[in-house]
């Protein structure tokens, strides 16, 4: 079947916002002991901006994920999270930010199972022959209960780093019950849901078992989704990570109704909603392993079984607490961070030149730049940060960016040169580093 890749589509420049270009001033002198490091800032911290980034006339923000020519909607929120700090008083990236929102708003509206959207109703599909219920607009159509909870935690960051409020209009409010009726809707998937999703291209992972329907799961009160956030199928359709983001989603969105839009029957059914969820990850994603002893489970069907696993994207294991569900010295996910950093994971690698976790995404003996990145953003001490920013630096294989997967063995080998989400969460960890003096 046809699989359509479009050839890289450069995007107009864009001036880099005044605070952007202050940070990068400031780590010249922060960092100028670190010449490497230093340049792969420079080429990282504004990599969004100057080259995914389009300002649309109609007061909207397009980001695409870097070498393909769409925007997912988890990737465009993490691909600007590094600016939110800087949002405050610079008018120009507050455009930026909310214009993505914005834009966000609308792919809600127009699908909320789809990942993955075009700049306009192109037509243009990472596979034509996907079956599903597609529209012009819609890039893939794989439900990643991630995408949308992204979406609120960029509407969050936006309202509490700036304190304003142009984002919330009518159509703000109906996506957020777009989004709490399709969670509704996925608690109970096989009774209640029309979604379903087949590509036969001969890839497993690209594809839902069961006519498009999934595995068979037990109901728990946690919202089933199709896929990971890696954009491979789901072994046990409730992915924990996701579920826990939810978690915190519907919490923001509890601050919404209760200050913004004053709608106190809306905050008693998202209230109801995360009760639903939490209760679920507790009763169910919580597994007692003999050695790590409780682990928060990958995923699980709500019949007893369960994926053993972490994976380099966000959500994941590793991430819980960057989401903001439990804090780093939470004892069950310390536990499961030991777990997730050990051969028991079965995508943790370790080799000559690195070691850390990697993805069913690509193949064995890969890490991921997002992993290394993001074990030191959720690091809890000095040493293990230092750490994981000496492997980042020396693992770019000269080329100055961040990557997908590189082989543990050799860094020259890797995946996506081009992968802006990977460069922004490394600038996430730089900028941090430098803002507590451990640089």
């Amino acid at each position: 079947m046809e699989q359509f890749r479009l050839p890289k589509i450069p995007m107009p420049e864009l001036m880099l916002p005044r605070a952007v270009q202050e940070v990068m001033q400031e780590a010249e002198e922060k960092l100028a002991h670190r010449p490497k490091l230093l340049q792969l800032f420079k080429n990282c911290f504004p990599n969004t901006l100057e080259t995914t980034t389009k300002v649309m006339e109609d007061g909207t923000t397009f980001v695409i994920t870097g070498d393909i020519p769409a925007s997912w909607l988890r990737d465009s929120a993490e691909q600007v999270m590094h600016y939110m700090p800087l949002a405050k008083d610079d008018a120009d990236l507050q455009r930026i930010l909310s214009g993505l929102i914005k834009r966000h708003i609308q792919y809600i509206h127009i699908d909320p199972y789809a990942n993955a959207f075009n700049e306009s109703a192109n037509d243009w599909h990472w596979n034509k022959a996907d079956i599903t219920k597609m529209s012009p607009w819609v890039w893939e159509r794989k439900f990643e209960l991630d995408s949308l909870c992204f979406s609120m935690r960029l509407a969050y960051a936006y309202w509490k780093e700036t304190g304003l409020t142009d984002i919330f209009d009518a159509g703000f409010k109906s996506a957020m019950r777009i989004i709490y009726d399709l969670f509704k809707t996925e608690q109970h998937h096989f009774e209640q849901s029309p979604y379903r999703f087949t590509r036969d291209n001969g890839i497993p992972e690209d594809s839902l078992r069961n006519n498009g329907l999934g595995m068979p799961v037990n109901y728990t009160g946690m919202v089933w989704s199709g896929f990971r956030s890696s954009d491979d199928a789901c072994d046990f359709h409730y992915n924990i990570p996701a579920n826990m983001f939810a978690v915190v989603v519907l919490r923001h969105m509890q601050e919404f109704a209760e200050w913004v839009f004053r709608d106190t029957d809306f905050l008693k059914e998202l209230k109801a909603l995360e009760a639903d969820i939490d209760h679920g990850i507790q009763l169910y994603g919580i597994y007692r392993h003999p050695t790590f002893g409780p682990i928060y489970a990958y995923e699980t069907d709500g019949f007893g079984n369960y994926c053993l696993m972490d994976d380099a994207g966000t959500p994941g294991i590793m991430s819980i607490p960057y989401l903001g569900y439990v804090s780093a010295d939470d004892p069950i996910y310390q536990n499961s961070r030991r777990f997730a950093l050990s051969k028991e994971n079965p995508f943790y690698f370790e080799g000559k030149m690195a070691k850390g976790i990697g993805s069913p995404h690509t193949p064995d003996g890969y890490i991921w730049h997002m992993a290394l990145s993001m074990q030191g953003i959720t690091a809890s001490t000095k040493a293990e940060k230092l750490a994981m920013l000496a492997m980042l630096e020396a693992t770019d294989a000269d080329t100055g960016y961040m990557h997908e997967g590189f082989l543990a063995d050799d860094p020259n080998v890797f995946t996506r040169k081009w992968f802006a989400w990977s460069n922004s969460l490394f600038s996430q960890l730089v900028y941090k580093s430098m803002k507590e003096g451990i640089l």
